[in-house]
């Protein structure tokens, strides 16, 4: 018979491949901005969060805070450095000196931040119970607030009745990701990995049965827009025309014309 423990394995290695292809996803935009030499409009909020976010995380699967979550420490140590690399190739790129000031801040205030976290934590809180509620809360809040993230976008989507803007693979990984996690927390129940998990299943399945709602309505109007845009270049196109045939009677001159030949 399996083990409970052989099970969360198995379910945290899952977990593991599911959010490394979510924190990958982002790479074809950071080409893109490294191709281009320059941000363009790109927000540098998401990566920050991220980071944050993750290097929470990465801090509560420490041995010494909360034993026995080494796969919870695997992929958010590696993501924390996904993550550093997108916020670095950032300041790089960005023209706005404000900006890159900004996002430098940011980011050195996040790391003091966690610094300052994990010496106090390690220093004045001597068992795991306290070390785990403290970081653990530090978690359920960041990620709570990230969860949330995508309530704007899902009422864009109930607004105009597309999905156009909702990517649905990004959608779907964020779900198994969610799915992955909550069930790896309830082997050993975890209730810091379950909230914001349980939260990340409502939000998921939400966006996905926005998705399933709205999906031949979306193919519809983008249909019925690319004829509009087809029209109007249709338009355009005749009044050139229309323009170039007057210009050629005003300076004296006839289109050939079709003599049968």
């Amino acid at each position: 018979m399996v083990s409970a423990d052989a099970i969360r394995t198995v379910v945290g290695i899952m977990g593991n491949f599911i959010a490394l292809t979510l924190f990958l996803s982002p790479v074809q935009t950071f080409v893109r901005i490294w191709k281009k030499g320059s941000v363009e409009q790109y927000s540098p909020v998401p990566y920050l969060a991220t980071l944050f976010n993750c290097m929470a995380w990465a801090l509560y699967g420490l041995p010494m805070v909360h034993p026995h979550s080494i796969l919870l420490l695997t992929i958010n140590t590696t993501a924390v450095f996904i993550e550093l690399s997108f916020v670095i190739i950032f300041l790089i790129y960005a023209s706005d000196k404000k900006q890159r000031l900004r996002v430098f801040l940011v980011l050195l205030s996040e790391l003091v931040f966690m610094v300052l976290l994990a010496f106090l934590v390690i220093k004045l809180a001597h068992t795991y119970s306290k070390r785990s509620l403290i970081v653990g809360l530090v978690c359920v809040l960041v990620n709570i607030v990230m969860y949330a993230s995508p309530l704007s976008v899902m009422k864009l989507v109930i607004t105009t009745k597309s999905v156009e803007y909702m990517p649905f693979f990004l959608s779907l990984f964020t779900f198994l990701n969610s799915v992955a996690w909550f069930t790896y927390a309830q082997f050993r129940f975890d209730i810091y990995l379950t909230i914001p998990n349980g939260l990340g299943l409502l939000f998921g399945s939400a966006q996905l049965l926005l998705y399933a709602t709205y999906y031949k309505n979306t193919k519809r109007l983008m249909a019925e827009r690319k004829a509009r845009q087809l029209c109007l270049t249709e338009v355009v196109s005749d009044r050139d025309e229309t323009k170039k045939t007057g210009s050629t009677h005003q300076n004296g001159q006839l289109p050939a014309q079709n003599n049968g030949t």
